[in-house]
């Protein structure tokens, strides 16, 4: 296989290469930048698959390292910006907005914010269930990690680029993104079957869902910019409801 078999595992470093540099942004406050790497990494992501499926290169070490990738780029980072959004959203008079402050280590946190971190958790377990899942291979079981980074990392995007009264006091309120992270670690663990954007042939007839689904994004992405992307997500989970339901 010479070099050949070493080329989709390139690819999903790159994915582990823009997730770390997602995080330095995250970490420093950067959001937007943070969100650009993090796009990077779904789409070397998405490559590196492919190229192991076109190149019959799919190893066992790939399959891991893939895991470990998206656990930056797609968990750890979207789990830092939720974080840093609570921070922002939180009040600071006190009460759920308290700081903790330590004069030994230099740290100033709010406690309550670190709930943003347990979407890392519920990535990393989503992440290495999929990995033992064998039914898996044609559809998801639960939201896959991409999409609820994607979720996450939209919403700096939307406050930078498509701010109004409405959308910010509802993005940067407190509740609604406690709601939202639970919500979110619920739907990438939950037993909740999913389509996949993986064609077997091009037929209308057999991948009809797939079809309305990508030229739905195509219309909402036109519409309405970077809040099409929460609007994507639920669409994509309602559609997938309304299949299984078609198939019972």
């Amino acid at each position: 296989m010479g070099i050949k078999r070493h080329i989709p595992n390139l690819i999903t470093l790159l994915n582990l290469f823009s997730g770390s540099l997602a995080v330095i942004f995250a970490v420093k406050g950067n959001l937007v930048l943070a969100a650009i790497f993090v796009a990077a990494g779904i789409f070397f992501d998405f490559f590196d698959g492919l190229a192991a499926r076109v190149l019959d290169v799919k190893s066992e070490v790939g399959l891991q390292l893939d895991s470990l990738a998206d656990v930056v780029t797609s968990g750890v980072v979207p789990g830092i910006v939720m974080y840093q959004l609570l921070t922002k959203a939180l009040p600071s008079d006190g009460g759920l907005g308290a700081d903790w402050n330590s004069s030994v280590f230099d740290v100033q946190l709010k406690p309550f914010a670190l709930i943003g971190l347990l979407i890392v958790l519920a990535s990393a377990y989503r992440l290495a269930k999929f990995n033992v899942d064998d039914r898996q291979t044609d559809s998801f079981i639960g939201l896959p990690t991409p999409a609820n980074a994607l979720l996450i990392l939209s919403l700096p995007l939307i406050l930078t680029y498509q701010p109004g009264p409405f959308i910010s006091g509802l993005l940067l309120n407190e509740w609604f993104l406690l709601i939202l992270t639970l919500v979110s670690c619920y739907l990438l663990n939950a037993e909740l079957p999913l389509f996949a954007l993986k064609f077997s042939d091009w037929s209308f007839r057999e991948n009809k869902l797939r079809y309305f689904f990508i030229l739905s994004c195509i219309i909402l992405i036109i519409f309405l910019k970077f809040i099409a992307i929460p609007v994507i997500i639920l669409l994509y989970v309602g559609l997938s409801l309304f299949s299984n339901k078609a198939k019972v």
